[in-house]
């Protein structure tokens, strides 16, 4: 845990437009995050993993590594979480190329991309997102707002449903979890 936080906090000072959390997520935020994935079938897609706190999450909910993607853009965290997880699928990618990876059918996507406030982003991300995700398939969203990351009119524009899965207090800032579905199924 010290070893991710020097990483961290040395890519923070070194890449600040590219890390923008205070600090990696919580093992509390990773739990509630990654909940359901037991009973997901299909590829699971992880989008801004950093130094991999919901990876580590998203494999032990049985996630089998050869059927979970990371889109990472820094170099150094994609060199990291290639050597923590073998066998997971590491992309030097941004997150808005989901839908040019090669998946489909994708059962989840956890997202530690900030999308709050940006609709550019989540046209790009969330939206590219659900046009290969599988008809029953989720998108989970860490925000620090009390207020869902993505607005109603982007929501209706998109084709979503939000369901909030609730707020973890014991995270560096209180984090809230939001669970994206199409409104197609």
């Amino acid at each position: 845990m010290a070893k991710d936080l020097g990483m961290f906090f040395g890519e923070m000072l070194r890449h600040p437009g590219e890390v923008v959390a205070l600090a990696p997520s919580s093992g509390a935020v990773a739990r509630r995050m990654t909940a359901g994935l037991d009973r997901v079938t299909g590829p699971v897609v992880e989008i801004g993993p950093g130094t991999g706190s919901f990876t580590r999450a998203i494999l032990a909910r049985g996630v089998a590594p050869e059927r979970l993607t990371l889109l990472e853009t820094n170099t150094r965290f994609c060199e990291a979480l290639r050597d923590r997880f073998p066998g997971v699928r590491v992309l030097n990618r941004p997150a808005q190329e989901i839908s040019a990876i090669g998946l489909r059918d994708i059962g989840a996507v956890i997202s530690g991309v900030p999308v709050l406030a940006r609709p550019r982003i989540q046209r790009e991300v969330v939206g590219r997102a659900f046009e290969v995700m599988a008809r029953e398939g989720w998108f989970a969203q860490i925000t620090y707002s009390p207020n869902a990351p993505i607005s109603s009119e982007m929501r209706c524009e998109l084709g979503l449903r939000v369901e909030r899965r609730g707020t973890v207090w014991a995270n560096l800032p209180p984090a809230r979890i939001f669970v994206f579905h199409s409104i197609q199924h």
